[in-house]
């Protein structure tokens, strides 16, 4: 197949990686040093039982792409929009077009703009840009895709990829649940900067856990979505299974980037506002991690 990655960051590169490494021919578009190292020297796929440079074309912008057969967003949901209008003339009827991102209502904002069909996609990856050019695989890598004619198709030819995918007949409860996980671990790991393992030590961390996931399943459940009942059971297990897990907006912040938090806990509490359920604890996390990006701006100007 014609693949596009767009948005050659962690996820798009070790997707697109997989692809690549199965055969197919995948373009990415990113930023610079990562689209002059792609071009320069193929991508480095780096995982366990296989690391090596696979040829591929990389681009900053999609002036060149020609039509692909399968589109996959993974931009940062911040930047859905733009994405997708420089998608403009680019997709066929037949295109796939999903969308790899965090949060819940990105598969619709970009179906907005493109006017094409979205599928949305649920990732479970840890992987990271070690180097520009290089993406470095660190466990799991899954997808959950929602149903479409092209559903079936598409998971058959990700599934021999290597890359384990399921079709999910209710995708959005897929989506919240991820996004409800994300509510309950990912401004605390950021404005800590500790694994999840660490951060359970703490007394009143998994208070707080407990209040931002069941906030945000009542919001999703005034939504109209079936959320389990011992979610928060679940969630609450994820530590000791993975005690040295960093959030992917603890990353973030490291590494300088603007976070998705206004599309995680941000995005229950303006949703609790529509339906009128206080979301006070995700409001604080949000918070919490705004103010973390404005103290690091202002520290950056008086550098």
């Amino acid at each position: 197949m014609q693949v596009a990655v767009i948005g050659a960051g962690a996820v798009g590169c070790y997707y697109g990686g997989l692809l690549l490494k199965a055969g197919h021919d995948v373009t990415f578009i990113g930023r610079q040093p990562h689209v002059d190292a792609i071009n320069a020297h193929g991508l480095l796929l780096d995982m366990q039982g296989f690391r090596d440079h696979l040829p591929a074309t990389a681009a900053t912008d999609t002036t060149a792409l020609a039509a692909p057969d399968l589109v996959l967003v993974c931009v940062k949901s911040a930047d859905t929009e733009q994405a997708g209008r420089s998608l403009a003339g680019h997709l066929r009827p037949e295109t796939s077009l999903l969308s790899l991102q965090n949060g819940v209502d990105n598969a619709q904002r970009l179906r907005a703009v493109t006017g094409h069909p979205v599928i949305a996609t649920v990732v479970y990856v840890g992987s990271e840009m070690a180097a520009s050019g290089h993406v470095r695989h660190h466990g799991g890598g899954d997808l959950v895709i929602g149903a479409s004619p092209a559903s079936e198709a598409l998971a058959q030819t990700l599934n021999a990829a290597g890359i384990h995918t399921t079709i999910a007949v209710d995708i959005e409860a897929v989506q919240w649940t991820k996004l409800i996980t994300n509510c309950a671990f990912n401004a605390l790991s950021a404005v800590a900067g500790i694994a999840y393992g660490a951060m359970m030590q703490v007394e009143g961390a998994r208070d707080v856990i407990a209040s931002a996931v069941q906030e945000a399943a009542d919001v999703a459940r005034a939504c109209g979505v079936k959320i389990p009942h011992d979610l928060e059971a679940q969630i609450l297990k994820i530590p000791a299974a993975m005690p040295n897990q960093t959030s992917s907006t603890a990353q973030d912040l490291s590494r300088g980037k603007p976070s998705e938090i206004d599309f995680l806990n941000g995005y229950v509490v303006r949703k609790g506002a529509e339906l009128g359920i206080p979301t006070p604890t995700n409001r604080a996390l949000q918070v919490m991690v705004k103010l973390a990006e404005r103290g690091r701006e202002l520290s950056g100007r008086r550098a």
